[in-house]
Protein backbone atom coordinates (compact mmCIF):
# COMPACT_ATOMS: atom_id res chain seq x y z
CA UNK A 1 0.00 0.00 0.00
CA UNK A 2 1.38 3.80 -0.74
CA UNK A 3 2.26 5.69 2.18
CA UNK A 4 -0.32 8.85 2.48
CA UNK A 5 2.18 11.14 1.67
CA UNK A 6 3.05 9.40 -1.67
CA UNK A 7 -0.34 9.82 -2.96
CA UNK A 8 -1.40 13.27 -4.78
CA UNK A 9 -4.89 14.88 -3.85
CA UNK A 10 -6.96 16.97 -5.73
CA UNK A 11 -9.33 20.03 -3.98
CA UNK A 12 -11.99 18.00 -5.06
CA UNK A 13 -10.21 14.63 -3.30
CA UNK A 14 -9.65 16.63 -0.42
CA UNK A 15 -13.19 17.84 0.24
CA UNK A 16 -14.36 14.21 -0.02
CA UNK A 17 -12.25 13.38 2.27
CA UNK A 18 -13.66 15.98 4.77
CA UNK A 19 -17.41 15.27 3.91
CA UNK A 20 -19.05 13.30 6.66
CA UNK A 21 -19.42 10.62 4.48
CA UNK A 22 -15.21 10.15 3.57
CA UNK A 23 -14.59 10.99 7.61
CA UNK A 24 -17.52 8.40 8.11
CA UNK A 25 -15.84 6.16 5.55
CA UNK A 26 -12.17 6.58 6.44
CA UNK A 27 -12.18 5.85 10.40
CA UNK A 28 -15.08 3.23 9.76
CA UNK A 29 -12.00 1.02 8.20
CA UNK A 30 -9.50 -0.26 10.27
CA UNK A 31 -6.66 0.75 8.11
CA UNK A 32 -6.06 4.32 6.42
CA UNK A 33 -6.24 3.80 2.64
CA UNK A 34 -6.88 6.98 0.85
CA UNK A 35 -7.26 5.53 -2.20
CA UNK A 36 -10.10 2.91 -0.90
CA UNK A 37 -11.71 5.65 1.02
CA UNK A 38 -11.98 7.99 -2.43
CA UNK A 39 -13.42 5.07 -4.30
CA UNK A 40 -15.78 4.32 -1.48
CA UNK A 41 -17.06 7.57 -1.34
CA UNK A 42 -17.74 8.11 -4.91
CA UNK A 43 -19.21 5.02 -5.51
CA UNK A 44 -21.96 6.21 -2.59
CA UNK A 45 -22.22 9.50 -3.82
CA UNK A 46 -23.10 8.26 -7.26
CA UNK A 47 -25.33 5.68 -5.85
CA UNK A 48 -26.92 8.40 -4.15
CA UNK A 49 -27.74 10.31 -7.06
CA UNK A 50 -28.91 7.30 -9.35
CA UNK A 51 -31.19 6.27 -5.95
CA UNK A 52 -32.57 9.84 -6.67
CA UNK A 53 -33.74 9.48 -10.19
CA UNK A 54 -35.12 5.51 -9.25
CA UNK A 55 -37.85 8.10 -7.08
CA UNK A 56 -38.68 10.13 -10.18
CA UNK A 57 -39.12 7.17 -12.58
CA UNK A 58 -41.24 5.47 -10.07
CA UNK A 59 -43.03 8.41 -9.67
CA UNK A 60 -43.97 9.22 -13.21
CA UNK A 61 -44.58 5.16 -13.41
CA UNK A 62 -47.21 5.71 -10.95
CA UNK A 63 -48.39 9.14 -12.12
CA UNK A 64 -48.81 7.52 -15.85
CA UNK A 65 -49.79 3.63 -14.76
CA UNK A 66 -46.78 2.37 -16.31
CA UNK A 67 -45.64 -1.56 -15.48
CA UNK A 68 -42.14 -2.37 -15.05
CA UNK A 69 -40.35 -5.46 -14.50
CA UNK A 70 -36.60 -6.39 -14.10
CA UNK A 71 -34.94 -9.64 -14.04
CA UNK A 72 -31.57 -10.12 -12.13
CA UNK A 73 -30.28 -13.74 -13.92
CA UNK A 74 -26.57 -14.97 -13.23
CA UNK A 75 -24.67 -17.78 -11.24
CA UNK A 76 -25.15 -18.30 -7.68
CA UNK A 77 -23.62 -14.95 -5.82
CA UNK A 78 -23.02 -13.13 -8.67
CA UNK A 79 -24.89 -10.23 -6.35
CA UNK A 80 -28.15 -10.15 -8.03
CA UNK A 81 -30.03 -9.52 -4.62
CA UNK A 82 -27.47 -6.91 -3.49
CA UNK A 83 -28.48 -5.23 -6.88
CA UNK A 84 -31.98 -5.42 -6.27
CA UNK A 85 -31.67 -4.00 -2.84
CA UNK A 86 -29.85 -1.19 -3.74
CA UNK A 87 -32.11 -0.45 -6.50
CA UNK A 88 -35.18 -0.86 -4.27
CA UNK A 89 -33.83 1.29 -1.08
CA UNK A 90 -35.25 4.19 -1.40
CA UNK A 91 -38.81 3.94 -3.73
CA UNK A 92 -42.07 3.83 -2.43
CA UNK A 93 -42.60 0.48 -1.33
CA UNK A 94 -46.18 0.44 -1.81
CA UNK A 95 -45.17 0.40 -5.38
CA UNK A 96 -42.21 -2.20 -5.61
CA UNK A 97 -42.34 -6.17 -5.32
CA UNK A 98 -39.29 -8.38 -5.21
CA UNK A 99 -40.09 -11.98 -5.94
CA UNK A 100 -37.98 -14.78 -5.64
CA UNK A 101 -40.37 -17.85 -5.71
CA UNK A 102 -39.60 -21.41 -3.98
CA UNK A 103 -39.82 -24.81 -5.39
CA UNK A 104 -43.21 -25.19 -7.42
CA UNK A 105 -45.87 -26.84 -5.16
CA UNK A 106 -47.53 -29.81 -6.90
CA UNK A 107 -50.25 -27.83 -8.14
CA UNK A 108 -47.83 -24.96 -10.06
CA UNK A 109 -46.67 -28.34 -11.32
CA UNK A 110 -49.53 -29.17 -12.47
CA UNK A 111 -49.78 -25.73 -14.14
CA UNK A 112 -48.60 -24.08 -17.08
CA UNK A 113 -45.22 -23.49 -16.53
CA UNK A 114 -45.44 -19.33 -16.95
CA UNK A 115 -48.33 -19.34 -14.70
CA UNK A 116 -46.89 -19.16 -11.09
CA UNK A 117 -44.93 -16.34 -12.85
CA UNK A 118 -47.77 -14.52 -14.54
CA UNK A 119 -49.76 -13.58 -11.47
CA UNK A 120 -46.72 -11.94 -9.96
CA UNK A 121 -46.53 -9.41 -13.25
CA UNK A 122 -47.14 -6.06 -11.83
CA UNK A 123 -50.23 -4.00 -12.04
CA UNK A 124 -50.63 -0.33 -13.14
CA UNK A 125 -48.09 1.58 -11.81
CA UNK A 126 -45.97 -0.87 -10.35
CA UNK A 127 -42.64 -2.36 -10.16
CA UNK A 128 -41.63 -6.00 -10.21
CA UNK A 129 -37.68 -6.82 -8.95
CA UNK A 130 -37.44 -11.30 -10.01
CA UNK A 131 -34.38 -12.21 -8.06
CA UNK A 132 -34.46 -15.21 -10.40
CA UNK A 133 -37.75 -15.23 -12.77
CA UNK A 134 -38.70 -18.17 -15.30
CA UNK A 135 -35.31 -18.57 -16.56
CA UNK A 136 -34.43 -21.08 -13.89
CA UNK A 137 -36.20 -23.40 -16.48
CA UNK A 138 -33.09 -22.39 -18.60
CA UNK A 139 -30.11 -23.31 -16.58
CA UNK A 140 -30.91 -24.20 -13.34
CA UNK A 141 -33.20 -26.34 -13.41
CA UNK A 142 -32.17 -28.67 -16.42
CA UNK A 143 -28.21 -28.11 -14.67
CA UNK A 144 -29.59 -30.19 -11.41
CA UNK A 145 -31.85 -32.61 -12.62
CA UNK A 146 -35.17 -30.22 -11.96
CA UNK A 147 -36.49 -31.20 -14.97
CA UNK A 148 -36.40 -33.22 -17.66
CA UNK A 149 -35.43 -32.42 -22.00
CA UNK A 150 -39.71 -32.36 -22.59
CA UNK A 151 -40.23 -29.38 -20.35
CA UNK A 152 -36.82 -27.75 -21.06
CA UNK A 153 -37.85 -27.59 -25.09
CA UNK A 154 -41.11 -26.57 -24.07
CA UNK A 155 -39.84 -23.63 -22.30
CA UNK A 156 -37.63 -22.60 -24.90
CA UNK A 157 -39.91 -22.95 -27.43
CA UNK A 158 -42.29 -20.55 -25.70
CA UNK A 159 -40.26 -18.19 -23.87
CA UNK A 160 -40.00 -15.60 -26.41
CA UNK A 161 -44.14 -15.35 -27.63
CA UNK A 162 -44.30 -15.27 -24.17
CA UNK A 163 -41.92 -12.14 -22.92
CA UNK A 164 -43.69 -10.55 -26.55
CA UNK A 165 -47.26 -10.93 -24.38
CA UNK A 166 -46.08 -9.03 -21.41
CA UNK A 167 -44.64 -6.46 -23.38
CA UNK A 168 -47.40 -6.26 -25.98
CA UNK A 169 -49.57 -5.63 -22.29
CA UNK A 170 -47.40 -2.14 -22.11
CA UNK A 171 -44.97 -3.33 -19.60
CA UNK A 172 -41.38 -2.15 -19.91
CA UNK A 173 -39.22 -5.58 -19.66
CA UNK A 174 -35.88 -5.42 -18.34
CA UNK A 175 -33.56 -8.84 -18.00
CA UNK A 176 -30.02 -8.41 -16.68
CA UNK A 177 -27.32 -11.45 -16.44
CA UNK A 178 -24.59 -11.09 -13.89
CA UNK A 179 -21.46 -12.36 -14.80
CA UNK A 180 -18.65 -13.41 -12.96
CA UNK A 181 -15.77 -15.27 -13.02
CA UNK A 182 -15.18 -19.17 -11.83
CA UNK A 183 -12.24 -17.76 -9.24
CA UNK A 184 -14.90 -14.84 -7.95
CA UNK A 185 -17.72 -17.23 -7.40
CA UNK A 186 -15.41 -19.73 -5.47
CA UNK A 187 -14.29 -16.70 -3.24
CA UNK A 188 -17.36 -15.68 -2.94
CA UNK A 189 -18.60 -18.96 -1.63
CA UNK A 190 -15.68 -19.06 1.35
CA UNK A 191 -16.69 -16.14 2.67
CA UNK A 192 -19.93 -16.75 2.77
CA UNK A 193 -19.19 -19.92 4.91
CA UNK A 194 -17.00 -17.83 7.03
CA UNK A 195 -19.38 -15.50 8.41
CA UNK A 196 -21.70 -16.63 10.88
CA UNK A 197 -24.70 -13.79 9.71
CA UNK A 198 -24.31 -15.36 5.83
CA UNK A 199 -23.91 -18.93 6.21
CA UNK A 200 -27.61 -20.00 5.67
CA UNK A 201 -27.29 -18.09 2.52
CA UNK A 202 -25.61 -21.56 0.59
CA UNK A 203 -28.17 -23.95 -0.54
CA UNK A 204 -27.26 -27.30 -1.71
CA UNK A 205 -27.66 -26.22 -4.91
CA UNK A 206 -24.55 -23.33 -4.42
CA UNK A 207 -22.06 -25.97 -3.07
CA UNK A 208 -22.52 -28.10 -6.29
CA UNK A 209 -22.11 -24.93 -8.40
CA UNK A 210 -18.25 -24.61 -8.66
CA UNK A 211 -18.29 -28.71 -9.61
CA UNK A 212 -21.26 -27.98 -12.33
CA UNK A 213 -19.14 -25.24 -13.52
CA UNK A 214 -19.23 -25.82 -17.18
CA UNK A 215 -22.62 -27.29 -16.98
CA UNK A 216 -23.90 -24.13 -16.39
CA UNK A 217 -22.10 -22.52 -18.44
CA UNK A 218 -23.28 -24.45 -21.55
CA UNK A 219 -26.85 -23.99 -21.28
CA UNK A 220 -26.47 -20.00 -20.12
CA UNK A 221 -24.89 -19.95 -23.61
CA UNK A 222 -27.53 -21.64 -25.09
CA UNK A 223 -29.82 -19.39 -23.50
CA UNK A 224 -28.25 -16.07 -24.18
CA UNK A 225 -28.22 -16.81 -27.83
CA UNK A 226 -31.70 -18.23 -28.44
CA UNK A 227 -33.66 -15.33 -26.15
CA UNK A 228 -31.66 -12.59 -26.55
CA UNK A 229 -34.34 -10.69 -29.00
CA UNK A 230 -35.50 -7.28 -30.29
CA UNK A 231 -38.21 -6.98 -28.12
CA UNK A 232 -36.22 -8.16 -24.83
CA UNK A 233 -32.55 -8.31 -25.13
CA UNK A 234 -30.19 -9.46 -22.76
CA UNK A 235 -28.45 -7.04 -21.08
CA UNK A 236 -24.98 -8.22 -19.66
CA UNK A 237 -23.00 -6.59 -16.26
CA UNK A 238 -19.52 -8.06 -15.50
CA UNK A 239 -20.45 -8.36 -11.60
CA UNK A 240 -16.45 -9.24 -10.39
CA UNK A 241 -16.58 -5.81 -8.76
CA UNK A 242 -20.10 -5.53 -7.21
CA UNK A 243 -20.26 -1.40 -6.55
CA UNK A 244 -19.36 -1.40 -10.60
CA UNK A 245 -22.17 -4.08 -11.34
CA UNK A 246 -24.69 -2.25 -9.09
CA UNK A 247 -23.91 1.00 -10.63
CA UNK A 248 -24.21 0.03 -14.46
CA UNK A 249 -27.47 -2.00 -13.76
CA UNK A 250 -29.12 1.22 -12.37
CA UNK A 251 -27.89 3.37 -15.02
CA UNK A 252 -29.49 0.95 -17.72
CA UNK A 253 -32.94 1.44 -16.26
CA UNK A 254 -32.60 5.00 -15.93
CA UNK A 255 -32.10 5.12 -19.86
CA UNK A 256 -33.81 2.32 -21.07
CA UNK A 257 -37.39 3.74 -19.32
CA UNK A 258 -37.97 7.17 -20.83
CA UNK A 259 -39.45 8.56 -17.26
CA UNK A 260 -38.30 11.79 -18.23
Amino acid sequence: MKEIRDIELSKEDLDLLNSKLGLKSLFGNKRIDLGRTLAEVKYELKLREQQAELVKLQAWAIENRKKIVILFEGRDAAGKGGAIRRMAAHINPRYYRIVALNKPTEDEEGQWYFQRYVNKLPKPGKIVFFDRSWYNRAVLEPVNGFCDQEQYDRFMSQVNDFEKMIIASDTYLIKFYFSITKEEQEKRFEDIRKSDLKRWKLSAVDEKAQDLWDEYTKYKQVMLQDTDTEHAPWIIIKADKKTEARLKAIEYVLKAIPYK
